[in-house]
């Protein structure tokens, strides 16, 4: 389908794989995500351009054609086009199903994987999954993927610590998650959670790398997209989801996605 922005192309779908929350096919001539998280594991081939992106505040270098990009649920990251080129990727979102979210931290340490065999395997699994006959194979194939993947995240992760402040973020948090459509204000985050506003948000940043009402909405945004995948109306979505509005979603979801929710949930051309 033809994007919101000249020589932007995004087709998007919910596979019948289970582990497989979306797939999304997309080409852009220029873009730039703004810092989100999302709540399942995202795994990119990036097939043409040069793609610039920060994961947990810290920035790697520009990533060539041909790399296998994983990136963690619920840690920050952005990405951007680089030296005036667009970008063509394809992207996996798998859920925690499928790789345990305790791996995270091996993922932010080392989110680019020089491996010709586990390209060749997601590759291969994109294919079958643009056919909704082949499910079986494609349900094989990510089997194989995962496995793959296990060997490039080590299970051992350190014995981290788990300070007060690190456990107000994570009920911010849970608390957020859980008032996705109504929202929450600060004034109602403090009482709830006992604790001065501006520590309960230094606390959430600290901890997540971007301040709680970025997390609000890039929670929105991910659930709009499943909402527009199943066949919702972006008018519908905009109140589900907690937008005042429709053009309020369509300011965010253009701004994260580079192309309107319109356009994103409405089936076309293959990328």
């Amino acid at each position: 389908m033809r994007g919101s922005r000249p020589g932007t192309e995004v087709h998007a779908w919910r596979p019948a794989v289970a582990g497989i929350s979306e797939v999304l096919h997309a080409t852009f001539t220029a873009h730039a995500y703004p810092v989100h998280t999302h709540d399942t594991w995202d795994l990119m081939l990036l097939d043409d351009g040069v793609v610039d992106f920060a994961l947990d505040r810290r920035r790697h270098d520009a990533t060539d054609a041909g790399r296998v990009v994983l990136l963690p649920p619920g840690v920050p990251h952005d990405g951007r086009s680089v030296g005036g080129r667009g970008f063509r990727k394809r992207v996996l979102y798998l859920s925690t199903s499928v790789l345990p979210e305790r791996l995270a931290g091996p993922a932010v340490d080392g989110p680019i994987l020089l491996d010709p065999a586990l390209h060749d395997r997601v590759h291969f699994l994109h294919a079958a999954l643009r056919h909704e006959g082949d499910a079986l194979e494609a349900a094989s194939r990510l089997a194989f993927v995962r496995e793959r993947l296990l060997t490039h995240l080590d299970a051992r992760r350190p014995a981290g610590r788990d300070p007060a402040d690190h456990r107000l973020a994570a009920r911010l948090r849970e608390l957020l998650d859980s008032r996705l459509r109504t929202g929450l204000t600060l004034d109602e985050a403090t009482a709830v959670l006992h604790a001065h506003p501006t520590h309960l948000i230094r606390c959430f940043t600290r901890a997540y790398g971007l301040p709680p009402h970025t997390y609000l909405t890039g929670r929105r945004i991910d659930r709009a997209r499943a909402l527009l995948l199943a066949g919702e109306r972006s008018a519908d979505v905009a109140s589900a989801v907690g937008f005042y509005d429709q053009a309020h979603l369509s300011r965010h979801f253009t701004r994260h996605l580079g192309v309107t929710p319109a356009r994103f949930g409405r089936r076309g051309a293959q990328v």
